[in-house]
């Protein structure tokens, strides 16, 4: 519980209607996306301007009051759950599309902003912001940001890192700094922009940016590649960014995803493949992305699919990739605890990848279903369990423990889109080294150092299982 001089003070700042202390604002903000990761905070503040947030984080550093940055808490790695108590900030107040510059092809924006909101304006000006995860119906761009968030479009249009060009931050101390700008080129001094990125609320409150746009593609192609063979649609994968070719979307599906999707949706997915791969080419070109198209096909016959068939029409296409962005969400309903994961590989090792997952599932008596961006060798093993069962949460710690020192074996990475957070926190030193571990401490204690900023993220003081949390 908060001083009652300090709590007097936050109100003073952003005003009675906007800090709350009170039960169920406490229990709400306790939790974010993460299965079975829960902690109390002492205090939740809405600012209203970077101000506001200036004086909120010179009170915080004073007392030494954790502080977790906050946008739609859609995270999948624990990121704002406030495991030492402290102050909750949640940006959705400061939610303003500042500007969209067609000069400069730029957009700025406060960081509160909805992601899919800030593309449909964008996109109502032929421009588009690639970034496309999977949470963009809910999540907001500071997060997106923080998290350096992928998407389906990754693999072409590259992540959140490639895209944001400036920074309006806040440092603990309470100092505002200003990195970056509408550049495409600026080699003075470390990028801190770049570092900022990706730094989970654990360096800094990101309050503006500004990213760059580019045009939008007119024309698209959508298609389905079946395989009897996991191993045919990891070669294919590989065959196709080996001719040169980078589609928009190259997703990947497998059986047990496929049954439980179809199961659910009806959408005419064939329940016999082993695999399937959805892809889609776009550009600003209709001869070239028609070029793509056929190549991809051929590629895709070549190395063994069964069947390939093309949508129809834009309708049959969004039902195509509805299949993979429904993936999560069906998967959900089958019990009580979805617990999704993120491990990358290079994309010529994705067939290997998916048979270690399914040999650790086996081994540990476990149900994981693996669907993700095979173009980019990002895979979602996510599993269906429930928390209320201790001794299979148990195996399900155990397997992705295994599934993450796979991924590591095979040249990959703990992380590919979802961040570090909690969940991944014991399992850092693993891709990094010790080394790794100290220089990144020593930047977070250059930029924070009484520790405010997001607590107990990124660096593992112990193994932390997925346990519920209560203070």
């Amino acid at each position: 519980m908060l001083e009652q001089a300090v709590r007097q003070r936050l109100i003073d700042i952003v005003g009675p209607k906007y800090f709350k202390d009170d039960k169920e604002a406490l229990v709400t903000h306790s939790y974010d996306a993460t299965p079975m990761l829960q902690a109390m905070p002492d205090a939740v503040v809405y600012p209203g301007s970077t101000q506001d947030v200036s004086g909120i984080l010179k009170i915080a550093n004073e007392h030494r009051i954790p502080i977790v940055g906050r946008g739609a808490g859609s995270n999948l790695c624990g990121g704002t759950v406030p495991v030492e108590g402290g102050i909750v900030m949640v940006m959705n107040r400061m939610n303003k599309l500042i500007e969209i510059d067609t000069d400069n092809l730029t957009a700025t924006f406060q960081t509160g902003l909805n992601t899919k909101a800030f593309h449909q304006e964008v996109e109502k000006l032929g421009l588009m912001y690639p970034p496309d995860p999977s949470s963009m119906v809910i999540s907001s761009l500071g997060g997106n940001i923080m998290e350096c968030a992928g998407g389906l479009r990754g693999l072409k249009y590259g992540t959140t890192k490639d895209y944001v060009l400036a920074l309006e931050a806040v440092l603990p101390s309470g100092e505002i700094i200003r990195t970056g700008g509408k550049l495409y080129k600026d080699v003075a001094g470390y990028d801190l922009t770049k570092l900022l990125v990706g730094s989970e609320g654990t360096l800094a409150i990101v309050t503006e940016a500004t990213v760059k746009l580019i045009p939008a593609p007119k024309y698209k192609k959508t298609m389905i590649a079946m395989y009897k063979d996991i191993y045919a649609a990891a070669r294919t994968v590989a065959a196709i960014v080996g001719n040169r070719i980078i589609p928009a979307t190259l997703e990947f599906l497998d059986n047990p995803t496929i049954q439980v999707v179809e199961g659910f949706n009806k959408i005419g997915l064939p329940l016999d493949m082993d695999a399937i791969l959805l892809i889609e080419q776009d550009g600003l070109d209709e001869g070239v992305v028609e070029k793509d198209i056929v190549e991809i096909v051929r590629i895709c016959q070549e190395q063994g699919a069964v069947e390939v068939k093309m949508a129809t029409d834009a309708a049959e296409a969004e039902k195509l990739m509805f299949a993979r962005r429904s993936a999560l969400s069906t998967l959900a309903r089958i019990r009580p605890t979805t617990i999704l994961e993120d491990a990358t590989v290079p994309r010529s090792k994705i067939a290997e990848m998916v048979i270690e997952i399914n040999r650790i599932a086996k081994k540990y008596n476990i149900q994981i279903c693996t669907f993700g961006h095979a173009g980019d060798g990002n895979l979602h093993p996510t599993c269906t369990t429930d928390a209320r069962d201790h001794e299979e949460i148990h195996r399900v710690e155990e397997a992705f423990a295994e599934i993450f020192e796979a991924a590591i074996a095979l040249g990959g990475t703990i992380t590919g889109e979802h961040g570090v957070g909690m969940v991944k926190a014991p399992y850092l030193e693993m891709k990094v080294g010790p080394v790794g571990i100290e220089v990144m401490q020593g930047i977070k204690k250059v930029f924070d150092p009484n520790n405010i900023m997001n607590p107990g993220k990124i660096f593992a003081k112990e193994y932390r299982k997925r346990v519920v949390v209560q203070q």
